[in-house]
């Protein structure tokens, strides 16, 4: 039977954590599903852990990432959409777990409310396991271009693994090989920009396990590789946004306060000249990034005073 759904899972070396996600995949409700588990060129024993699901469900399907495609997640990632066979594409990481309706209440608010995608929230875990609560759907907003600044500024979070989509948002768009890091978010917003809409729903269905080994925590522990593909990722946001007339007075702000994170990086410039501002705009920015110190002092100042 075709699948409804293809989940993607790029795996690395994750002997001691996969089977646990691959469990709570194996339980869904919802059945018409396959799994597609990417490795990206693991050197552990991965394969022998799993082998036994593998053989006791033929919905798992073990792929190694070929030459095709660059090494990385995103490679990994890519690889899996290239051979996906379901109408709809979730990213499932390989050391979390999620809840056992994650699928059913995903897919069926997608068709309920006519749209291309449906966000869903995560819940952080270290090392005890989750306890999955009831869920009562709950529509929290509506996701397009009109509000795209709350996608570029992380006001709403799409994780990479926190959204169903619909298989045509991906028809001519994949994750950027180059990136090791935000490369959901330069992609969601490309997919976002082009059109497409979804909805936000309350309900937590996935779990993401805490950890410094993961992309997140090594950004945090500003791991060089991580941040320059944060640095990369912003200026083709920029790129995109550009090209699609997307630009906005409020988005140049948040990126230009960014910037004042990054200065070895050159962000500040870098984000100039890929604006093409002229001589007058780009000084307007910088005293903006200068006085932006000094302006948040007061306004946390006046902000504790209007609370007492």
């Amino acid at each position: 039977m075709k699948p409804t759904i293809t989940i993607i899972m790029a795996t690395y070396n994750r002997e001691h954590f996969i089977l646990e996600m691959l469990n709570s995949i194996s339980v869904q409700t919802f059945k018409a599903w396959e799994c597609l588990i990417i490795d990206d060129g693991g050197t552990d024993n991965t394969e022998e852990v799993i082998s036994n699901l593998l053989k006791e469900d033929n919905r798992f399907k073990y792929i190694k990432r070929t030459k095709k495609y660059k090494k990385g997640l995103c490679g990994s990632r890519n690889c899996g959409l290239d051979l996906a066979k379901g109408d709809y594409i979730i990213f499932f990481d390989d050391d979390d777990m999620v809840h056992s309706n994650i699928l059913e209440i995903a897919h069926n608010e997608i068709k309920k409310n006519k749209v291309e995608f449906c966000h869903y929230q995560k819940q952080s875990f270290f090392k005890e396991k989750p306890k999955f609560q009831n869920t009562k759907t709950e529509i929290i907003d509506l996701i397009d271009k009109t509000n795209l600044k709350d996608i570029v500024t992380g006001k709403i979070g799409l994780a990479s693994c926190t959204v169903l989509w619909k298989k045509e948002c991906f028809s001519k768009i994949r994750f950027n090989e180059d990136l090791h890091y935000a490369e959901e978010w330069e992609c969601y917003i490309k997919i976002i920009s082009n059109g497409f809409k979804g909805i936000i729903i309350k309900d937590v269905l996935y779990f993401n396990r805490k950890h410094q080994n993961s992309n997140t925590g090594e950004f945090y522990n500003i791991n060089p590789i991580r941040v320059e593909s944060y640095i990369n990722a912003i200026l083709l946001v920029l790129d995109n946004l550009k090209e699609k007339k997307l630009i906005s007075k409020s988005i140049i702000h948040y990126f230009v306060q960014i910037s004042a994170n990054y200065k070895e990086y050159n962000l500040f410039n870098k984000i100039c000249a890929k604006l093409n501002f002229s001589k007058f705009q780009k000084l307007k920015w910088t005293v903006f990034k200068k006085t932006l110190p000094l302006r948040l002092y007061f306004y946390r100042i006046f902000k504790r005073s209007s609370q007492r």
